[in-house]
């Protein structure tokens, strides 16, 4: 699959889940529900013990059923190591040339973090796939509308403080998708679920979905 593929695959639903825990069990615990939940794309993040090992039995679990990949990816041993353990993506709260040109080199489409307008055509110059924007929450929708008007091939996911009720509004003003951890995953199965419906419902409202497979041109 193409780094654009798995790119567009991972933020079709425009919400990208973000598991970090304290455990491999509380971790593969959260991703199940969210993916039981219906939820189409996912990270694990680095911080979490035995991440990388998280992100190989997801992905031997689920298949193609949902697009798995690796979060706080600082470095290029790092981005190495989550290639290696099958993460289809990397994403990063900074900027690292190394990160981008390592994902890249296998394949992997790279979600760095940035803050200014600035550091976003830094990673548009390095190849990013998409601009994570973190932490959203010291920010608002109007960065995104305000960047994109300048900027309007960034695809940029806010993340870090974005909520079920805020993730209409920050699609609604240029976002393509919304990064979204204990916002969405806290609670048991029922509750998860509801929430995950509840978000899938209220983005549809903003517009429909993107498509993961389009047709060739």
């Amino acid at each position: 699959m193409y780094r654009w593929e798995t790119t567009r695959a991972a933020l079709a639903q425009r919400v990208l889940a973000i598991v970090r825990s304290d455990s491999y069990d509380r971790a593969t615990a959260t991703a199940d529900s969210l993916l039981s939940a219906g939820i189409a794309g996912l990270e694990i993040s680095l911080t979490t013990p035995f991440a990388l090992e998280a992100v190989t039995t997801l992905i031997r679990e689920v298949g193609n059923d949902a697009v798995i990949g690796a979060g706080t990816v600082l470095d290029a041993t790092s981005a190495r190591m989550a290639a290696d353990a099958g993460a289809r993506f990397l994403v990063s709260p900074s900027l690292d040339a190394e990160v981008i040109r390592t994902g890249h080199r296998y394949g992997l489409p790279v979600f760095p973090g940035v803050a200014t307008p600035t550091e976003a055509v830094r990673a548009l110059e390095l190849g990013a796939d998409a601009l994570k924007l973190f932490p959203a929450s010291a920010y608002g929708p109007g960065w995104v509308r305000d960047v994109r008007a300048a900027l309007p091939q960034a695809a940029v996911i806010p993340t870090g403080g974005v909520s079920v009720a805020e993730a209409p509004e920050w699609i609604a003003a240029g976002a393509v998708a919304c990064g979204m951890g204990a916002s969405l995953a806290e609670g048991d199965r029922d509750t998860v679920a509801k929430r995950v419906a509840e978000l899938l419902a209220r983005l549809a409202d903003v517009g429909p979905p993107l498509d993961p497979d389009p047709e060739p041109y």
